[in-house]
């Protein structure tokens, strides 16, 4: 079975994107992969702490290992992530720089959240780093403008019409790469 990781990639306390995340987690949990719900909050990666270049793959920290067969069992990524000073978050590149070889050949898709522009420059400027790991974009990918505004009483959020097509199309397209990168292993 191929399995899909739910990356968070805020950490910041009272979050919007742990919510948005357990959306992608409900809707994604319905077909048929292996979701690892990964919380960059919970998963807590040290400032890169490791004395060799990570494309050497010569290990040191247990938390590096940890880390590393967690992304390297992955067949597909969908990254939940604001939009931080025109920018990405710097939990979400720590994350991805601990490693190199892991990421190679993979799908990510994006569940973007922020305000006029919905987190899209954060995903923008996280181009050429896709690239040089060989990780392939999809072309479907949800944004979110405003996302506080689409929580409940409760805390969770809902998605608007717009919101779950999107959502589909984008599960439809992450599982699909999933498969086809499970069936290459």
């Amino acid at each position: 079975m191929a399995k899909v990781m739910i990356l968070v990639a805020s950490v910041r306390e009272g979050r919007t994107g742990l919510p948005v995340a357990k959306w992608v987690e409900r809707e994604l949990s319905s077909r048929d992969v292996e979701v690892d719900f990964a919380d960059l909050k919970e998963i807590d990666l040290p400032f890169m702490d490791e004395p060799n270049h990570p494309a050497a793959q010569q290990y040191t920290k247990e938390h590096t290992k940890a880390w590393a067969k967690r992304v390297a069992e992955t067949d597909a990524f969908i990254w939940v992530t604001p939009e931080y000073n025109h920018s990405f978050t710097a939990p979400l590149k720590n994350a991805i720089d601990y490693l190199v070889h892991e990421w190679r050949d993979k799908s990510v898709a994006f569940v973007s959240y922020g305000g006029q522009s919905s987190g899209t420059r954060g995903v923008a400027g996280l181009g050429e780093t896709l690239g040089y790991l060989g990780l392939n974009r999809t072309v479907a990918n949800v944004e979110i403008s405003h996302p506080w505004g689409h929580l409940t009483d409760g805390g969770e959020f809902e998605g608007t019409g717009p919101m779950n097509e999107a959502m589909k199309a984008t599960i439809d397209e992450i599982v699909n790469d999933a498969d086809s990168h499970a069936k290459n292993r």
